[in-house]
């Protein structure tokens, strides 16, 4: 039996050198920040440090802005008025032609907008900034003239979950029906229009996918077989939502009021085939814009493929 010392592994002999290496290629990056892009020497290899020239972009335009002069700045705070001058010409000019607009609108000189199909909005739905979603009179304005156009369900979204703890309030306002002895009471409720609501949160959203997939991981993952496993599309996650009792239709039609123009993290998958028009913020709100976001919603070819 040989006395002889097993090599170590050339793994370990490897690592033995990182603290040296290390040291080289702090030591290589620090000398060459004056290159474009550095060339490192391991022994007989030259690796090409890329990283130099990052920190050199960097320090370029540190140096670009050290030059700039008070007079430089002068000019950069002017520019920056200017442009903010402009902008603000424009959002006031389409302030105005928006108030313009709903005025011929609401008062019925524009006669396009008086006979809505409103067969094409089955169900429309309405996202609030969850900000502007506590002031509930703007909400209640706005969920009245939804009814007196006609629109009988509603479904209503906010992020954080306003409405939702606002809705006993809608409901009782829309919904109340409960008999009465006072024909006084039972004419108004009579002359009230009805509307349905659904409320919704990002939580709600965040749950459904979260039931989803633990459906599906179950359906075709926890099997000790070795079947190909499928790639999940829309039909299954589709599935998923039936088998979990979630089969609220999609709006046709969403009104997003808010500040930005997106639609706040309202569920993906209820909005396919959806038409999303920003109405601005709900303060704005205008009568005569929805009429005009409905009628435009409803001369829409829609073609949803095959």
């Amino acid at each position: 039996m040989s006395d002889e010392k097993p090599k170590l592994p050339l793994v370990h002999h490897t690592y033995s050198h990182l603290p040296h290496l290390y040291a080289i290629l702090i030591a290589s990056i620090s000398t060459s920040r004056d290159r474009g892009a550095a060339e490192i020497a391991f022994g007989d290899t030259t690796v090409e440090n890329k990283i130099p020239y990052t920190m050199n972009v960097a320090e370029d335009f540190q140096q670009t802005f050290n030059r700039i002069t008070p007079k430089d700045n002068s000019i950069f705070l002017l520019l920056w008025h200017v442009l903010h001058l402009i902008l603000r010409v424009f959002y006031f000019a389409q302030e105005v032609f928006q108030t313009v607009e709903n005025y011929l609108i609401t008062n019925g000189i524009v006669k396009a907008y008086e006979h809505l199909n409103l067969q094409r909005v089955n169900y429309l739905g309405v996202v609030i900034d969850s900000v502007e979603a506590r002031e509930t009179t703007e909400v209640i304005q706005l969920l009245e003239w939804l009814s007196d156009i006609g629109i009988k369900k509603v479904c209503l979204y906010d992020k954080e979950g306003v409405l939702k703890k606002s809705k006993e309030v809608f409901v009782e306002r829309f919904n109340s029906s409960k008999p009465s002895n006072d024909d006084s009471k039972m004419d108004s409720l009579l002359n009230k229009k009805q509307m349905d609501f659904e409320f919704v949160s990002i939580s709600d959203g965040k749950l459904v996918v979260a039931k989803a997939a633990d459906v599906l991981f179950k359906k075709y993952y926890l099997d000790d077989d070795d079947a190909e496993k499928p790639f999940f599309t829309e039909s299954y996650l589709t599935d998923a939502l039936k088998t979990l009792g979630v089969v609220e239709p999609d709006p046709d039609l969403l009104l997003v009021y808010a500040p930005a123009r997106c639609h706040l993290g309202f569920p993906a998958w209820r909005i396919r085939y959806t038409e999303i028009v920003h109405m601005g913020p709900l303060k704005h709100k205008k009568y005569g814009l929805i009429l005009k976001a409905i009628h435009n919603f409803t001369k829409v070819k829609q073609n949803y493929g095959s």
